[in-house]
């Protein structure tokens, strides 16, 4: 079976609630990733943070990503996937709740994202369509 832990990518790291919208942006450009598990001070994920929400609820409503603390862009229940989670699991996680990535931890420890492409690469095409259209449906 093909867990979570086979297809991630290892390695994420966690913008911290207390920090700001625009640490936020830089920790994405240097990691080169759109997308960012926001983690508490009691390193458990809090949600996640990804370009297009720095975009639209910081700057598109006239925020300062400098003061704007990347706290506030948790979602209202964080979405992970277990890394022993097998590939389908994972799949029906994301359908379920219609994103493109998951943080990846083992016993609450972060240990990896996996992305839309990460299954890509690993199941066949007609589930990875499924997602697809379930992703694109507004």
């Amino acid at each position: 079976m093909t867990t979570a832990r086979d297809v991630m990518t290892p390695g994420a790291e966690c913008v911290r609630t207390e920090h700001t919208a625009a640490d936020a942006a830089r920790q994405m450009t240097e990691r080169g990733v759109g997308a960012l598990p926001i983690c508490g001070k009691d390193d458990k994920i809090k949600g996640v943070v990804t370009d297009r929400d720095l975009v639209v609820k910081v700057l598109g409503h006239g925020r300062d990503p400098g003061s704007f603390p990347a706290g506030d862009l948790n979602q209202q229940e964080a979405v992970t996937a277990g890394a022993d989670d097998s590939v389908d699991q994972v799949l029906s996680t994301m359908t379920a709740h219609q994103v493109r990535r998951l943080p990846v931890i083992d016993r609450e420890r972060l240990v990896g994202m996996v992305a839309v492409a990460d299954l890509a690469r690993a199941l066949p095409d007609a589930k990875i369509g499924e997602l697809v259209d379930v992703l694109s449906t507004d």
